[in-house]
């Protein structure tokens, strides 16, 4: 499920490529889908700030991404597919909800809830990255995810705030590393009461590679919920 096509304003596309090669590595078929709604802003991405005359809509905007191959997140049902994933990126938060805006008291587009309760209810794996992680925890009382840690550490986890306002949504926030480390506690986290699989990918402040293979743990970890 894409946001849209850009970091600040959309679907990271890194993320979505990542987990776009780690699912046809896995021997996944894909369907990407998108919400028919308008972004809440346009960011230029040169400059970092609004575009304050422009409008682009997230089903079009997300069709970058897919390669034209895109279908409106209306026509999305637990019938068809064996699991759900949502990448990261500011779009997450600003198209797919009001989070980056009201925080803990944001509001979840309807058909992204829909579709995030829709999939908990059939029992088949959410898998979701960085920012995007706060839908299951507005979503799905009581779901445990990660977006990482939960102190900035000198800049190093330049988001590590999201992970209160988690808890105060009422999710679980478990500390995770996005890169490989000695404790059996890195990369991904699976709930796996509510098949929700979560990674911080760009939460943290890191190299691109180590990004890559959390979300390959977090698209590994989904397949293997899905039982197939």
């Amino acid at each position: 499920v894409l946001s849209g096509c850009g970091v600040y304003d959309g679907t990271e596309i890194h993320e979505a490529s990542a987990v776009l090669v780690h699912l046809s590595r896995g021997g996944a078929k894909v369907h990407m889908y998108a919400p028919d709604v308008p972004q809440m802003h346009v960011i230029d991405h040169s400059k970092g700030q609004p575009a304050e005359s422009e409008s682009r809509n997230v089903l079009v905007e997300s069709a970058r991404i897919a390669r034209g191959k895109i279908t409106s997140l209306a026509k999305l049902t637990t019938v068809d597919h064996d699991a759900v994933i949502f990448p990261g990126g500011f779009g997450a938060a600003k198209n797919l909800s009001t989070f980056a805006v009201d925080g803990k008291d944001c509001k979840v587009n309807r058909e992204v809830e829909r579709v995030l309760k829709d999939f908990h209810k059939a029992g088949k794996p959410i898998g979701l990255c960085c920012i995007s992680p706060v839908l299951a925890a507005k979503v799905l009382a009581g779901a445990e995810v990660t977006v990482g840690h939960e102190e900035e550490e000198g800049g190093k986890w330049p988001y590590a705030g999201t992970a209160g306002a988690i808890k105060e949504m009422g999710g679980k926030h478990c500390v995770k590393e996005t890169v490989f480390s000695l404790t059996p506690s890195y990369e991904a986290h699976v709930d796996a009461k509510n098949k929700v699989v979560t990674t911080p990918a760009f939460m943290c402040e890191t190299e691109l590679h180590d990004i890559f293979d959390g979300i390959g743990a977090m698209v590994k970890n989904v397949l293997k919920l899905t039982g197939k």
